[in-house]
């Protein structure tokens, strides 16, 4: 069997997490099966063409572009028609940017609505006794409502966000560091605003580096300039190996979303955009919840698409009946064989 994700059964217990690593997830077999190794491909070892298609990078965004425009770069560098980033990042901030190339560019949903990390730097306008700068920080963490600042993407109307945590790093003087788990569409900038206006005292974002978005963290950044120079080692002597370390395959972008992995026979239906009914699983996680999205994999570890579960994990194991609806195919039709009919 290929790479499945592993069981994701040590889920991380500090409190410092986004939702979906809080999830302790088990993978529960319905029924044992093999995968033939002339159909399909694992995706680490796909030829470089097809890699580079159906690839994922993570850069580290450097100050002064905007996203779009390192997006761009990276498409002009690996000579691609097309890619999308995850999550706009002002030109003045820094960090994790995934970005998806050609084919995998509709990913990009998944990416965008998966929860963010931020560590901002805050100044304050006055002078704080330092537990009531405390104090005021904490009470941002949970539901919080939020008007979108007036240079933004969005409509400027009042919504609510979720800060999942709010992580004080230092405090110096009237500068606080703070690391900050959140809902996507969250603005770090109003926040740093809000507090100020809780204390009566003003503040504002100094400077912001994003750390994490949904799974890409830190750990898998690259510079544009790691990127540049991989692929001239691909291009001038062959050498894929630095490339493909850079470069990932786009099933690293639904880490955090939760799995079923299904049969051989199963996988050509699904791509003609059929629903995923039971018979055709072989394994599915735990934990998964009726209506939330979905990652259908092969026995591979190919994404084959994304839909909506429509049954719990240990409804998965029963005998019948529609567990994940169809949503959106990734896997190429005439990837895997048609069912033979007796």
């Amino acid at each position: 069997m290929g790479d499945t994700g592993e069981t994701r059964g040590s889920a991380a217990t500090d409190r410092f997490c986004l939702p979906f690593e809080r999830i302790r997830r088990e993978v529960l077999v319905r029924r044992r099966a093999e995968t033939a190794e002339k159909y399909g491909c694992m995706p680490d070892k796909r030829p470089i063409d097809e890699y580079l298609q159906y690839g994922v990078v993570n850069i580290d965004k450097p100050k002064g572009p905007t996203s779009h425009q390192v997006s761009f770069y990276v498409q002009q560098v690996l000579g691609l028609d097309k890619s999308g980033h995850s999550g706009t990042l002002d030109p003045k901030v820094t960090g994790c940017l995934p970005i998806a190339l050609a084919k995998a560019t509709r990913i990009v949903q998944v990416m965008l609505s998966a929860g963010k990390e931020y560590v901002c730097l805050m100044h304050v306008h006055q002078p704080v006794e330092e537990g009531q700068l405390r104090a005021a920080i904490m009470t941002f963490v949970g539901r919080i409502r939020q008007l979108p600042p007036i240079k933004s993407s969005v409509k400027r109307q009042l919504r609510y966000r979720k800060v999942y945590y709010i992580e004080i790093l230092e405090i110096d003087g009237q500068d606080v560091l703070m690391r900050i788990g959140c809902q996507a569409g969250t603005y770090i900038r109003k926040i740093c605003h809000d507090i100020g206006q809780a204390l009566g005292v003003g503040a504002h974002m100094a400077e912001l580096r994003r750390t994490r978005a949904g799974p890409f963290s830190e750990a898998d950044m690259h510079t544009l300039q790691e990127l540049a120079d991989a692929h001239h080692y691909f291009t001038q002597d062959g050498n894929e190996r630095y490339l493909r370390t850079i470069v990932r395959p786009f099933e690293y972008a639904v880490r955090h979303l939760p799995k079923v992995w299904v049969l051989d026979t199963t996988i050509d239906s699904l791509c003609h955009g059929a629903s995923l009914a039971v018979p055709g699983i072989s394994m599915a996680e735990s934990e998964i919840q009726k209506d939330e999205t979905v990652a259908i994999m092969s026995l591979k570890g190919e994404l084959v698409a994304l839909g909506e579960s429509k049954m719990t994990s240990k409804e998965m194991l029963q005998e019948k009946g529609i567990a994940v609806a169809a949503g959106k195919v990734f896997m190429p039709i005439g990837t895997y064989p048609k069912l033979q009919k007796d």
